[in-house]
């Protein structure tokens, strides 16, 4: 190795072994929580300051004794520094005292004077000392609370991941391709597709109102009773009785389910749909090039005991696309206020209509969050069906 290389190395390791020198002593002093947030200098200038000032001042002043000033700065040290080391900064603080304010006073007056002053010290220590643990231990126990609330919420998420469709459905003449993105770990969104035979699949959008783990959970609930639903009949209509029905009963006067369920032959190149408070889904004709709305046409789930709906149906074609989708696409916002919107989604569906179901899934969605700066408000959730016949 030659000189420069064995004085690169040298001058390598001192600046380690200095800036560990500078970094532990300072570490060692402070209490772990202090000693993890922010820089190591700053509690000890506040309190070494504190001491200064006092001891000049106690120094100046010789008229009277200014000893009980030492608690400010002894008060920041059992803030901001371990155990030992606040009490070690009473008996410097007497010395202190001691040094540099000498009064003619009785020998055993002054010894009783300092005594006194360090026990009032040592007691004002011990109670913000005692204040702090509590405070550390209380800090623990909310982190580790914290620490549970995520584990937990990471295995429900895991496990409502469990109710969305794996893969794609093999449907002849159709693309079919859905996503959904929780806002907050877990969602209440939810989608699915159920083939019905060879040519017709059933597709089902929901948003549960609210966000987090109570809307998670109702989502949880309209899931597992639209795949109960899988075994019934399939007319629609009576479908979302049963779910209004099942849905009411387990839920509150605040919590509702919006549901658009349709049912597309392949066969027959028709669109059965019902659209319960939904956003509307949107079905680009790609031989006039017009966007059409599937609005809603009847209240959401969970309100009333009644659900009186209407079936809405619509002819396909080859080209057409269908867009299904959450509040969570048009209410994205931008950092103006501004909503993404319908008319924007529309557009992107006239002018990706050539792409593939899949592709046009991806484009919607990151526009989607490239207007927000990927701050999405609420659940996201994009199904897209394109006829290829």
């Amino acid at each position: 190795m030659s000189d420069l290389a064995h004085s690169a190395v040298r001058e390598s390791r001192l600046v380690e072994l200095h800036s560990l020198r500078k970094r532990v002593p300072l570490l060692s002093l402070l209490r772990q929580d202090v000693a993890s947030n922010g820089p190591a200098w700053l509690p000890l200038v506040l309190v070494f300051g504190a001491i200064s000032a006092v001891a000049y001042a106690d120094h100046r002043v010789v008229a009277v004794s200014l000893v009980y000033l030492y608690i400010l700065p002894l008060g920041l040290g059992a803030i901001f520094l371990r155990r030992g080391i606040s009490y070690a900064l009473i008996a410097a603080c007497i010395l202190f005292h001691d040094y540099y304010s000498p009064r003619y006073i009785n020998p055993g007056l002054r010894i009783f004077h300092n005594l006194s002053a360090m026990l009032c010290f040592a007691f004002v220590v011990h109670v913000i000392q005692r204040y702090m643990q509590q405070r550390e231990a209380l800090a623990k126990t909310v982190q580790q609370q914290r620490d549970d609330l995520v584990k937990d919420v990471e295995l429900a998420a895991q496990v409502q991941r469990l109710f969305l469709p794996l893969g794609k459905p093999a449907i002849a003449g159709l693309q079919i391709a859905g996503m959904m993105q929780p806002a907050r770990g877990v969602s209440g969104d939810y989608y699915d597709y159920i083939p019905i035979d060879q040519h017709t699949i059933q597709i089902i959008v929901a948003d549960v109102s609210g966000k987090g783990v109570p809307a998670a959970l109702l989502m949880a609930a309209t899931a597992a009773a639209m795949r109960l639903e899988a075994n019934h009949d399939r007319s629609m209509l009576e479908q979302v009785g049963r779910l209004n029905t099942g849905i009411l009963s387990v839920s509150d006067d605040e919590r509702y389910v919006t549901l658009l369920v349709a049912e597309i032959d392949a066969d027959k190149r028709t669109l059965h749909y019902v659209n319960c408070g939904h956003n509307p889904g949107l079905l680009f004709r790609a031989s006039t090039g017009t966007l059409t709305r599937l609005n809603s046409s009847c209240p959401p789930i969970g309100l009333s005991p009644e659900e009186i709906c209407e079936l809405a149906s619509a002819d396909l074609a080859a080209g057409d696309v269908i867009v299904f989708y959450t509040d969570g696409v048009t209410e994205a916002e931008n950092r103006l206020g501004e909503e993404f919107g319908l008319e924007r989604l529309s557009t992107l569906v006239r002018r990706g209509s050539s792409l593939s179901a899949e592709e046009l899934m991806i484009d919607i969605y990151n526009t989607a969050a490239d207007f927000c700066g990927d701050d999405f408000n609420d659940d996201v959730t994009i199904l897209v069906v394109k006829c290829d016949f």
